[in-house]
């Protein structure tokens, strides 16, 4: 699918960081972007460039954590053959390709003390070197970096360069969280699952439950708008009946009764006696037993403990064991659906 650069938001925390961007982007100045992962960044980076009279000139990007740290100089400033080990042709770096455009170095605070150096006297002279080179290379850049880190916090504790952080931090953008931004939460379902719908050739959108978007609007989202979207977008695809709102939402992709335990944890068999998934070979050798009558019950608290298990066993197979699907379809919270299904010794159901 082809990616759209589009801000989607309404709040106004949101609004304040985007016209932020927007003034500092005509500026040949250096920008940083603050924000938690998934809040946009790169769409602000690109915001800064695109309304820049660089916007014709590359935009180069360069995430700095995704490379070994005896690498990341040779990136961005490049390598003359023969350097070091491996080099057998002379390379341009990142400041070369970026030359007349921008520069994003994404994840910043995680540049070495050896790079922050060199950073600091490219930004400083518009001049790199590249490694095994004699001679200085002018560059004409702009610089916009991210990070997810506090940058002042991480200059009293000696792990980043003052003097860079003040050539950098001419004009610092913070994005809010998602869960800061009031009422973006339906706007940005609404986006992502048309968006969806379309992909998956749905002749109308039906939209989200009630029930649905609450739960939606509920969740912290640690992952922000990137999470969000691949919340929406798997809930939209999983749905089955394009003529009805969507009302399944599964938050954790991993969640399942098959899961292999992590370190130090022993696998567990459900336990003994749970009924079997509905429609299964088994389910239809071994019916639920039948309720009692009234008029058969002599014990009433072993008929309702045993009613109450029987209700939770069904909806758990109904719902594919996933739990948090179970309490909102038995109209509980998560910590009630938790609770009775420890008192009743459910809490590891599974189909065997």
């Amino acid at each position: 699918m082809e990616r759209t650069n589009q801000f989607v938001g309404q709040s106004l925390a949101f609004l304040d960081a985007v016209e932020r961007a927007s003034r500092a982007a005509p500026l040949n100045r250096p920008v940083l972007v603050i924000g938690e992962r998934g809040t946009g960044k790169e769409l602000i980076a690109e915001r800064l460039h695109h309304l820049s009279s660089r916007w014709s000139g590359p935009l180069v990007t360069m995430n700095c954590a995704a490379l070994p740290e005896n690498l990341i100089e040779a990136e961005l400033f490049g390598h003359e053959a023969g350097s070091f080990t491996g080099a057998a042709k002379t390379r341009h770096g990142r400041f070369e390709e970026a030359d007349g455009g921008t520069l994003f170095l994404d994840e910043l605070a995680t540049l070495s003390s050896p790079a922050q150096d060199r950073l600091l006297r490219a930004v400083e002279y518009g001049e790199v070197t590249r490694i095994g080179a004699s001679k200085p290379i002018s560059v004409d850049v702009r610089i916009v970096a991210a990070t997810n880190e506090h940058l002042p916090r991480l200059v009293e504790q000696g792990r980043f360069r003052a003097d860079l952080l003040d050539r950098l931090s001419f004009e610092v953008v913070t994005l809010p969280p998602l869960r800061a931004r009031q009422g973006d939460i339906p706007l940005l379902t609404e986006h992502f699952g048309r968006r969806m719908a379309v992909e998956l050739d749905w002749a109308n959108w039906p939209g989200f439950g009630s029930d649905a978007l609450k739960s939606l609007e509920r969740y912290s989202w640690p992952g922000n708008v990137r999470e969000l979207r691949n919340v929406v977008e798997r809930a939209v695809y999983r749905h089955e009946d394009p003529e009805r709102p969507i009302e399944q939402i599964q938050f954790d992709p991993f969640a399942s009764p098959w899961a292999p335990p992590t370190s130090g944890e022993s696998p567990q068999l459900p336990p003994v006696g749970m009924s079997p998934e509905p429609g299964t070979e088994e389910a239809q050798q071994q019916p639920s037993a039948p309720l009692p009558e009234a008029g058969e019950v002599d014990d009433f608290r072993s008929a309702v403990t045993a009613y109450e298990r029987r209700i939770l066993e069904e909806a758990l197979a109904r719902n594919r064991y996933n739990q948090k699907a179970t309490a909102s379809a038995l109209g509980l919270s998560y910590d009630q659906l938790r609770h009775a299904l420890k008192r009743h010794e459910l809490l590891n159901a599974a189909p065997g």
